[in-house]
């Protein structure tokens, strides 16, 4: 049978024209409709048995029971043939993935007598509206964005950790326009559920009067059928962005049927589309993924002349505006300053660092997913991007006493740098005392001890001082000491007696005075 029955009266024309034994395809031409439907209803026609002038001697209406009869009163064998198939296809469409599509061609290939697509979608829409009746849901421009998760999560390393981790999958969809958004996210909890929603706002370019999510912790805290508890923070998230909750009711999927059947197509057109064995970063997988939805929103809907992305579009000047702040979502705790001058959070189990004049200190501690502040009474403190690496440290170098910040910038570089300033000849011995030590961090020590006597002698007695030592071979703290300390670096302004033979060797007579 055809998708959309026709009139009577266009049966009539069928019949009298085939009898008058015009082909099918000029049939339907001349009907305005294609050979195919044409061929349904004669081949209909042969199957009641009757002749032309007695289906002609009927009314539209039994006409009309014959060639479209009612669920009940088929006894047609194919069509018994579906009904008793429908009640085992509903049962495997449950599985995540399985589509109608796919189940009428595992059922074409068991019974090829079958019939063809057309008619069974059009008996299966029959029998499913008689079985499962279901109320239809107007949906109005800008009205409503519908969100759930999706049952699969998705592998992904954290590149804080190294580890391999699972990540939960947000979907939204506009109620109207159908136009819809997915994003992997880290977890389900209500800092990341929030910021789903407000990248899926954003997405969408504007604000819907409403937000429809299902009954999870991270929305709704107590749910009920008459009046649900909202988690404030995603109340708070809503009065920001000038919308309201309405939790869908619990065990309701058709409260929800938009953002359900986005999730199934986001299986089909979005998890299949992903590299199995490749696993990337959360960052790199939500590209792949918004590469998908791309294609997912621009492709024509089924049955219409027009896409997700259009309808978005018409309904873009029906959504409410932005906001001029993004919304962050924060939470409060009292720390102690530690006395190595960081505080603690255990929810990530890292360290952030404070003025160290704060150490003893009671402090308030705000954070959202981005960052972290510090307050003494009101004041802010200290501010830091916000770090998910467990038991490792974010120190603001201002933040250390003078000594300890000074030390925390030795490094090979840093001592070069000093000793060019004074030399070249102290630069090139400084690199030979950090070559000397297996490891350079031995040499810290010796290299400022040495960079230090520039400021006791004077940068001209510190170079002599390093030219001598390199002269003799040796490349430390304690041969520079010697030759200052021993007046050594003047050896070559000392006039030297005619018959005292030149060799470094030789102290000469300033070395005992």
């Amino acid at each position: 049978m055809a998708n959309k029955a026709i009139s009577m009266s266009k049966i009539r024309q069928i019949i009298k024209l085939y009898s008058q034994q015009m082909g099918k395809r000029k049939i339907g031409e001349r009907l305005g409709m294609s050979k195919n439907t044409v061929k349904l209803y004669i081949e209909q026609f042969h199957q009641l048995k009757t002749t032309k002038e007695d289906l002609f001697k009927l009314t539209d209406y039994e006409l009309n029971r014959l060639f479209h009869p009612p669920l009940e009163l088929t006894s047609n064998d194919r069509v018994k043939q579906l009904y008793d198939y429908f009640p085992v296809m509903t049962t495997q469409l449950r599985r995540r993935g399985m589509t109608v599509s796919k189940l009428f061609r595992e059922f074409k290939i068991l019974h090829p007598e079958a019939f063809g697509e057309t008619s069974f979608y059009y008996y299966y829409n029959l029998w499913r509206r008689k079985v499962n009746p279901a109320m239809h849901i107007e949906h109005k421009v800008g009205d409503k964005m519908y969100v759930d998760y999706a049952g699969v999560t998705l592998a992904y390393v954290d590149l804080d950790t190294g580890e391999i981790k699972n990540a939960q999958v947000f979907v939204a969809i506009l109620g109207w326009s159908q136009y819809a958004y997915v994003e992997a996210m880290p977890s389900q909890t209500i800092e990341d559920f929030v910021a789903a929603c407000e990248n899926a706002i954003l997405y969408f370019k504007g604000v819907p009067l409403a937000i429809v999510p299902d009954n999870l912790k991270s929305a709704v805290q107590k749910a009920s059928r008459y009046e649900p508890i909202v988690n404030e923070n995603f109340k708070a998230f809503a009065d920001h962005y000038g919308t309201v909750i309405l939790p869908a009711r619990s065990r309701k999927p058709q409260d929800k049927a938009h953002v359900e059947n986005m999730v199934k197509l986001s299986y089909q057109k979005i998890y299949t589309n992903l590299p199995e064995k490749q696993i990337v970063p959360l960052t790199e997988m939500n590209k792949q993924i918004w590469e998908h939805l791309t294609q997912l929103n621009d492709a024509q809907l089924t049955g219409k002349e027009c896409s997700r992305t259009d309808q978005w579009l018409l309904e873009l000047s029906s959504l409410q505006p932005l906001p001029e702040t993004s919304y962050e979502m924060r939470k409060i705790k009292q720390v102690t300053v530690m006395k190595n001058g960081h505080v603690y959070l255990n929810e990530d189990q890292h360290y952030y660092s404070v003025p160290y004049e704060l150490i003893g200190k009671k402090l308030k501690l705000q954070y959202s997913r981005s960052e972290v502040d510090l307050f003494l009474k009101y004041e802010l403190v200290a501010t830091h991007k916000r770090v998910r690496s467990p038991h490792n440290y974010t120190t603001d170098p201002a933040h250390m006493p003078a000594e300890h910040r000074y030390v925390t910038e030795w490094s090979p570089s840093f001592f070069m740098e000093k000793a060019k300033v004074i030399d070249p000849v102290v630069e090139y011995y400084i690199s030979q005392v950090l070559a000397k030590k297996q490891h350079p961090e031995q040499a810290y020590k010796a290299c400022m001890g040495i960079l230090s006597f520039a400021k006791r002698v004077g940068n001209i007695r510190l170079t002599k001082a390093c030219k001598r030592a390199h002269e003799i071979g040796y490349y430390n703290y304690k041969i520079i000491e010697d030759i200052l300390k021993n007046n050594l670096d003047k050896y070559d302004e000392d006039v030297q007696p005619s018959h005292m033979p030149s060799h470094d060797n030789i102290r000469g007579g300033n070395y005992y005075q």
